[in-house]
């Protein structure tokens, strides 16, 4: 969005230069991206000067040029060959002397130098109007009426304006900026200063003789419409200060009425759009959509197709502009246009989203639109501009001013309390400055009590809608830069940690187990009822039943996720695909007295191979264990920890281990039973984790312990020892931890050993302990006094042989 500073100005007294003046806008919320200079006339005439010919006669080599003798103000006159047919003595004239820079209306700037032509000496160059980007017109030289002294300036004479323009970065919520008011209302607010509005009050009704009514049918789309007559206009070129108003900002001007719309569109951030009176068959307007497929030409020539849901403005017969977005091209300003119907409307942002969106179609209107403009500003900008309208072309008001508003929008109310505004900014602002800062925002604030007060939000703040934006209005215009960092980090001024998102958990799980090589799947949570009566098995509730099953096939909800993914498997390793690591998110279904119940499972299968085959190493069996560790994994990055591990007795697996934490049962591993396996027709081993999601969601924390890293070394012992086979690895590291807990920080089991040479009944441990104090290097004799507390444990407790 381009905002000039010279336009800003009509409105607001501003003492800053450009430069200061974008970092204040900046710091507002309206960040500007670049500060460049306009000039009304391209290169500002610099270094061209009037002149006067004081001698002009043929070129004696060419018969199409003139030497001329020219004053330019110097103590002697200059010569200058000129090809102009209108060149004579006695004129006044525009000089560009060597080394000056001109700038054509059309081609890039070049630099007039010293040259010899056709024999003769030139020095300079007699400008003609396309020349120095005054206008088009090469028919000759510029002959000038003026009295001005020789030498001096032509921007004295052309009155050249030297503006500058911010180009800023708006956000697609802070529509209410998008206007040179808009933008001055912040710098009102910023630096406590009054905003001038132009005056309407010599708006006045001059006569009703061209009356045209309005109908609203559609009231969703078109909240508000305004609109009033002008007759007896003439459509012109506008004066060189409309011109320049909307050149700075990138426009091009194009007759007066026209210019007028688009300069209100940019003063008020309220699009006008003016139509010929004189084309609206039947002298009535209509606002509503067309059927379906009509066709409707635009201004840009183009022939679109409408759809049902286009807001278009219609006279009695057809449409006459898509409204919000563009006009047709039937019922637009020409230069034979005597009286003009302007509109002014607030348009629902959700209709012109949409149907600019389908039509590919994006103007200055319809950007402010989409995002909400002021209802409550119609009727002023069409006072606005009917003002212009009658200054610049005549004419006069021949209508009341129609306003069909059937239900006024009304200001938002918020509830606001001190303690938010301090929590959320850092900083306790003083009460008096909060309501001032909002106050000049036109946010009025009505102070309830000591803890909170309401504010009443104007509609076109349509990014306001609750208190953390009220607080957000009152930091951008206190200033980020006045907020003091506090001694401590912290986030709690800022918000509190957000709810767990269950959605956000299963996606980390699932990331973790696809760097682990896994594939995730998605089965039908029907099944096949077979499955379970071949087995017999029966699982907590009755199973349900689908009315009106499609096949036998799934004529069931599951009760388990294994039958589902024993379906995936079968189906890869008839493929060929062996080697498998699937993972799913997925439900069981149950019916009890209560009624139905369902719960939230996480599966994995692994078979095959741990590692496709390759050269550096020899395919491994995947075992029992590759599947715990991945069950590891994921209770460690869900917080659960210290769980209870009991032998399987399952009719699903061959042997395995059940999880418990307390009174919950948190998941089933082991290897599935091989009998169901045939089933299926599987004949490689496949090992299954059957775990309740919902409590591993439930134990996730998102709580960060930091400990300092240790400065003391740790050491490493390890120890050998002979078994009953029945007792497990959790059950050593239980008596472990319960016999010294201060300095062993990690046990490892490198080396589980059955067979040759251990006793029948019995499988050798080899056990790795890290020991560690974090306030001091272990000495020898605290290490040897550690182990041998150990090994009298193991001997004492589990009947343990140590292998010394």
């Amino acid at each position: 969005m381009k905002i000039s500073y010279n336009w800003l100005n009509q409105y607001i007294d501003i003492t800053d230069e450009p430069e200061e003046l974008g970092k204040i806008l900046t710091a507002t919320g309206l960040e500007v991206e670049s500060v460049t200079p306009f000039e009304s006339v391209p290169g500002g005439l610099k270094g061209l000067i009037i002149g006067e010919v004081i001698t002009c006669a043929k070129h004696p080599n060419a018969d199409k040029l003139s030497i001329t003798t020219v004053d330019v103000g110097d103590a002697e006159p200059v010569q200058i060959v000129c090809g102009a047919t209108n060149v004579a003595a006695g004129q006044k004239v525009i000089v560009a002397r060597p080394g000056t820079t001109i700038h054509p209306t059309e081609g890039e700037p070049f630099t007039i130098k010293k040259a010899k032509i056709r024999g003769e000496h030139s020095e300079g160059m007699i400008c003609a109007e396309d020349e120095i980007g005054l206008g088009e017109n090469h028919d000759g030289i510029i002959v000038l009426d003026t009295q001005l002294p020789n030498g001096t300036p032509a921007s004295e004479l052309y009155s050249v304006e030297n503006d500058f323009v911010f180009e800023i970065g708006l956000t697609p919520n802070r529509a209410d900026a998008a206007s040179h008011i808009g933008t001055a209302r912040d710098i009102k607010a910023f630096k406590n200063v009054s905003l001038n509005w132009p005056s309407v009050e010599g708006f006045k009704i001059d006569d009703t003789s061209l009356t045209i009514p309005v109908t609203v049918e559609d009231s969703v789309g078109c909240p508000r419409f305004s609109g009033v007559t002008i007759s007896g206009i003439s459509v012109a070129d506008s004066p060189d200060w409309l011109k320049n108003r909307l050149r700075a900002i990138g426009l091009t001007p194009i007759n007066n009425i026209v210019d007028i719309t688009n300069f209100i569109c940019h003063e008020l951030g309220q699009p006008l759009h003016a139509y010929d009176a004189d084309k609206i068959t039947g002298g009535k307007v209509i606002v509503k959509t067309m059927p379906q497929g009509t066709k409707f030409k635009t201004l840009d020539e183009k022939e679109r197709t409408l759809t049902g849901n286009d807001l278009m403005v219609c006279n009695a017969e057809e449409g006459m502009c898509i409204a919000g977005v563009f006009g047709g091209v039937d019922s637009g300003i020409t230069e034979q246009t005597k009286n003009i119907f302007l509109e002014g409307a607030y348009w629902s942002p959700d209709y012109i989203r949409r149907t600019g969106m389908h039509h590919q179609l994006k103007t200055d209107a319809s950007f402010r639109f989409e995002r909400g403009t002021d209802p409550n500003l119609t009727v002023y900008a069409i006072k606005r501009a009917a003002l212009l309208v009658k200054e610049l072309a005549g004419g006069k008001i021949s209508s009341e001013m129609v306003d069909v508003y059937p239900e006024k929008i009304e200001n938002k109310i918020i509830s606001v309390k001190y303690r938010n505004i301090t929590r959320l900014i850092g900083k306790d602002i003083p009460k008096e400055r909060i309501h001032s800062i909002l106050n000049s925002l036109d946010i009025v604030t009505k102070e309830e009590d000591l803890q909170h007060f309401t504010a009443s939000v104007p509609p076109y703040r349509v990014d306001v809608v609750q208190e953390a934006d009220i607080i957000e209005e009152i930091l951008r215009i206190y200033g980020l830069d006045n907020i003091e960092l506090s001694e401590s980090a912290g986030t709690s001024f800022l918000a509190d940690f957000p709810s767990k998102d269950s959605n956000i958990y299963r996606r980390s799980i699932g990331e973790m187990l696809v760097a682990n090589g896994f594939y995730e799947i998605l089965t039908n949570s029907l099944t096949n009822e077979t499955y379970y009566k071949k087995q017999d098995l029966n699982f907590k509730g009755e199973r349900v039943e689908i009315l009106n099953k499609l096949s036998e096939e799934q004529g069931v909800m599951r009760q388990t996720m294994l039958f589902t993914g024993l379906e995936v498997c079968v189906h890869n390793i008839n493929r060929r695909q062996r080697d498998l690591k699937l993972f799913e998110f997925g439900k069981v279904y149950w019916k009890e007295e209560g009624g139905y119940k369902e719960e939230e499972r996480l599966a994995l299968y692994l078979s095959g191979n741990l590692e496709a085959e390759n050269w550096k190493t020899q395919s491994e069996k995947i075992t029992y264990f590759d599947l715990a560790q991945q069950v590891t994994n994921i209770l460690q990055k869900s917080n659960l920890t210290d769980l209870k591990q009991d032998q399987l007795n399952d009719p699903l697996f061959d042997y395995g281990m059940v999880l418990t934490k307390g009174n919950s049962e948190v998941g089933r591993i082991g290897k599935v039973k091989s009998a169901i396996a045939k089933d299926f027709g599987i004949k490689q081993e496949i090992f299954y984790a059957d775990l309740n999601a919902a409590l591993l969601f439930k134990a996730a924390n998102p709580k960060l312990v930091i400990e300092e890293v240790p400065k003391y070394p740790e050491v490493r012992r390890d120890l050998s020892l002979v078994l009953d086979r029945q007792v497990t690895f959790a059950e050593i590291k239980d008596l472990v931890l319960a016999t010294e807990k201060k300095l062993i920080k990690e046990l490892i089991a490198f080396d589980v050993y059955e067979g040759k040479n251990i006793p029948e009944g019995k499988k050798a441990y080899a056990l790795g302990f890290i020991l560690l104090d974090a306030s001091k290097t272990l000495t020898d004799e605290e290490i040897d006094k550690t182990m041998n507390k150990l090994m009298s444990a193991f001997e004492q407790k589990m009947g343990a042989l140590i292998r010394k």
